[in-house]
């Protein structure tokens, strides 16, 4: 909330912020008057009064428009030179995600986020931590270049998050592992073989990188989740399909992280219980 100030401070830095709006925008007292259609001189009595009165709201919403910032910024009423629509556009923006397993776009808000806990809710299972197989049955239809290229792409990414000073968390649904291991859904087709060697995969990642690699399974049935990966305090990116959808303010990633946060305090599955929960799936296996 916008500290209460003072109407003839309030009155100067609507000269200041008018002043300093128009040389950003090479705007002259001429032509912002003829950009807002009032006379050179109420410009000059704009930025050379004195006293506590402000201009009406027609000249203060009409000058925002012609320097391109917002009212409420030249008003003190907020400290973001940005229309609200500006704001926006560089707090939600929409990225290309491509159906393949390189996506430089991830890869680089990875390395912005390094030292940042990364929180993480996959489509799937986790690219990263799949198995050589497991990647090439699920991602060869798709790929651009050859499925070695693509792997070797992502086990860099797995080298890059082993040296990371980051923490990493995942939650995923439970019906997604048991589909996974019983080679049900979206895994039908995958061969047994190719399932169990990516459970040992799994188990020994978690051996290697536990702590600092924790997966939680939580219950759709109790909490649902988009994919979504939140980079810290810093950005937060939902999967769509053939989009990411970004938000960078504050307010939006902090409100995904308790989100996030909440699947990991909801969890059936925790992070130390992760490999053995797999055994018992394997066991119950039909």
């Amino acid at each position: 909330m916008q500290d209460k100030i003072d109407k003839r401070l309030r009155a100067a830095q609507f000269r200041q912020r008018l002043a300093s709006a128009m040389t950003t925008a090479g705007q002259s007292q001429a032509a912002l008057a003829r950009h807002i259609g009032v006379d050179r001189s109420t410009i000059s009595q704009l930025l050379s009064g004195q006293g506590a009165r402000l201009p009406n709201a027609q000249v203060v919403g009409e000058c925002a428009a012609a320097l391109g910032v917002s009212a409420d910024w030249l008003l003190s009423l907020s400290d973001r030179p940005e229309t609200a629509a500006a704001l926006l556009a560089n707090s939600l923006t929409l990225t290309e995600a491509p159906r393949a397993m390189i996506d430089e776009q991830i890869f680089q808000w990875h390395k912005e986020a390094a030292g940042y806990k990364i929180r993480h809710v996959p489509a799937a299972l986790p690219d990263m931590l799949k198995t050589r197989e497991v990647l090439n049955w699920e991602y060869a239809p798709h790929l651009g270049r050859t499925a070695e290229q693509a792997i070797g792409a992502m086990e860099d990414r797995l080298t890059f998050i082993r040296q990371s000073p980051s923490d990493y968390e995942i939650a995923l649904p439970l019906y997604e592992i048991a589909s996974f291991v019983h080679g049900e859904g979206y895994y039908r087709g995958l061969s047994l073989d190719a399932r169990r060697a990516q459970i040992a995969r799994f188990k020994e990642l978690h051996d290697q990188l536990y702590p600092r690699l924790r997966i939680y399974l939580f219950d759709a049935r109790r909490l649902f989740s988009s994919p979504i990966t939140v980079f810290g305090p810093l950005l937060a990116a939902l999967y769509v399909g053939r989009d990411y959808l970004t938000f960078r303010d504050r307010e939006r990633v902090a409100a995904l992280t308790q989100h996030f946060d909440a699947l990991v305090r909801e969890a059936r599955i925790t992070a130390r219980d992760f490999p053995d929960h797999l055994d018992a799936l394997a066991a119950d296996r039909p």
